[in-house]
């Protein structure tokens, strides 16, 4: 590849990862709820997911999952069931007459944030999915594991800049600020985002 070729794609996979999703949506939601370092704890989950995702789509775990389908249907289920509870948890919120910023975080001990972060994207089938997608686009079949391991640490650094970026950008008190003037309708939003991300992994059918 050039080097225009691989800035377009490095930008094109941050594009795609700072879309709404499940990942984007709970840092975001955690570094405006309990604070940056809350954000920050859970967007590394986020990255440890994805790197675990990475890593095993270069080792060939891709073609395994789809050889053996079974691994692949208890992952989407337990991935949709969690994404419908948080879009269960969101509408609640968004029904409560409570301020949805103050009092100390609920989510549990750093390592508790954290690793609610990891099963976001362990639990999220698309996530291996696109890396191994992402492999057989950018490489050829006879690769390397030198051209591996660049390619997924040249895509790994856009995951970090967007995800670390995201939880620096909604701890700011502006940001906040104009959550709480309009938290039912984020907590709405966030509730029809993840509920329709669950159903659409419940929905999703792999072609054998």
């Amino acid at each position: 590849m050039s080097g225009f070729e691989l800035a377009a794609l490095w930008f094109a996979w941050a594009l795609a990862g700072a879309s709404p999703g499940p990942a984007t949506l709970g840092i975001a939601s955690t570094s405006m709820a309990h604070g940056r370092r809350s954000g920050l704890l859970f967007a590394l989950g986020i990255l440890t997911g994805g790197a675990t995702w990475g890593i095993a789509a270069a080792l060939g775990m891709s073609a395994l999952m789809m050889a053996n389908a079974w691994v692949f249907e208890v992952l989407r289920y337990v991935g949709a069931a969690y994404l419908i509870y948080l879009a269960a948890k969101s509408l609640h919120s968004a029904m409560s007459d409570k301020p949805g910023l103050t009092g100390k975080a609920r989510s549990g001990t750093p390592w508790r944030i954290y690793t609610k972060g990891v099963l976001v994207h362990l639990t999220n089938p698309k996530a291996i999915l696109s890396w191994g997608a992402i492999y057989a686009i950018a490489l050829p079949p006879d690769a390397s594991g030198s051209d591996l391991a660049f390619m997924f640490c040249f895509l790994y650094s856009g995951g970090v800049v967007v995800f670390i970026s995201y939880a620096f950008l909604f701890s700011s008190q502006k940001v906040v600020q104009g959550y709480t003037r309009a938290r039912r309708s984020f907590e709405g939003a966030f509730a029809l985002l993840f509920g329709a991300a669950g159903l659409k992994i419940l929905t999703t059918r792999v072609v054998a």
